[in-house]
């Protein structure tokens, strides 16, 4: 069928010409070799897209077939079994996680906006702003590793322990240059008419940024954290490096513990996909099913935020 907007050119411009177009002799020209080629590209286009999903429905549809039978109340309550005992959970581990993501949200979440505050409008083209707008790009591309080894030699060595609070720093370094680069567009992206009503009403610079931009920029804002959050949720490397893993609750007497090994769903997922026993491979791949749709989720909110904004 045709495009109604084609349609509706082709008449728009028919009766500027002074001339009457016939829709029966508009629905021929669909079969004119420019129509055919247009529909080949746009068929061959959809194929292609097709084909780049099919690996994310192959891996979700495995997890879903490997990892959906074991999932149930009783694995995100209990701790991993041993060796050779069945059952068994990784509640302790899913706890861990978010307690790690949680960390390197406060940190990264305020700094990143700040900084993305200044970059966007207080001082948009000192070279300060050039050197933070430069590092926070390379940092975008930091391997994962090395962020481990900087929270290692900045907290583990200070502290003398692995713990959460060394993961949430590695998490945090990670996150940030995605805060800051999406939280920058989405302030630079807030019409300036906006800013220039706040300005003609008496607000100075402070309330300005404070009540008209940042609650303008806010799902951008709201986007660039659900895509940092996905990423730093399934990371691995650097918390073997920071957090390394435990089989208990990040818990001291009754009360949350940060200065412990913690375990998170990622490291889980690495040790028992490797063990020899049934059961641990099970539950790898059951955790393995909750964190994908984790970020799966995280990922469309993501999205979702960025469609309003837009």
């Amino acid at each position: 069928m045709e495009d109604p907007i084609i349609r509706r050119a082709a008449m728009a411009e028919a009766e500027r010409a002074g001339q009457t177009l016939d829709p029966a002799e508009l629905e021929k020209s669909l079969r004119r070799p420019r129509s055919l080629i247009n529909f080949i590209l746009s068929g061959l286009v959809t194929l292609l897209t097709l084909s780049a999903l099919v690996p994310l429905f192959s891996v979700v549809y495995m997890l879903l077939v490997k990892g959906g039978k074991r999932l149930g109340t009783e694995i995100f309550v209990t701790l991993p079994p041993a060796a050779l005992e069945d059952g068994g959970g990784f509640g302790n581990a899913l706890i861990g996680t978010l307690m790690m993501v949680a960390i390197a949200a406060l940190i990264s979440v305020p700094s990143g906006i700040i900084a993305a505050i200044f970059l966007a409008e207080i001082g948009p083209k000192t070279k300060l702003a050039h050197a933070v707008r430069f590092g926070a790009k390379v940092l975008s591309g930091f391997p994962s590793i090395l962020a481990g080894v900087f929270a290692y030699g900045a907290v583990v060595l200070v502290t003398g322990k692995f713990s959460a609070l060394a993961g949430g720093v590695a998490l945090a370094l990670l996150m940030l240059p995605t805060v800051l680069l999406t939280a920058e567009d989405a302030i630079r992206m807030v019409p300036h008419r906006l800013k220039e009503a706040a300005i003609g009403m008496g607000a100075n610079p402070t309330q300005t940024i404070w009540h008209v931009i940042l609650p303008t920029a806010l799902p951008g804002i709201l986007t660039g954290v659900m895509l940092a959050v996905a990423r730093a949720a399934g990371e691995t490397a650097p918390l073997l490096l920071t957090a390394l893993f435990s089989n208990n609750w990040p818990m001291t007497k009754g009360r949350v513990d940060l200065m412990q090994p913690t375990a998170s769903l990622a490291v889980l997922i690495y040790n028992f996909s490797s063990m020899a026993y049934e059961n641990q491979k099970e539950l790898a791949w059951a955790a393995a099913l909750v964190l994908v749709l984790f970020v799966l989720i995280t990922n469309l909110v993501g999205q979702s935020l960025s469609r309003r904004r837009n």
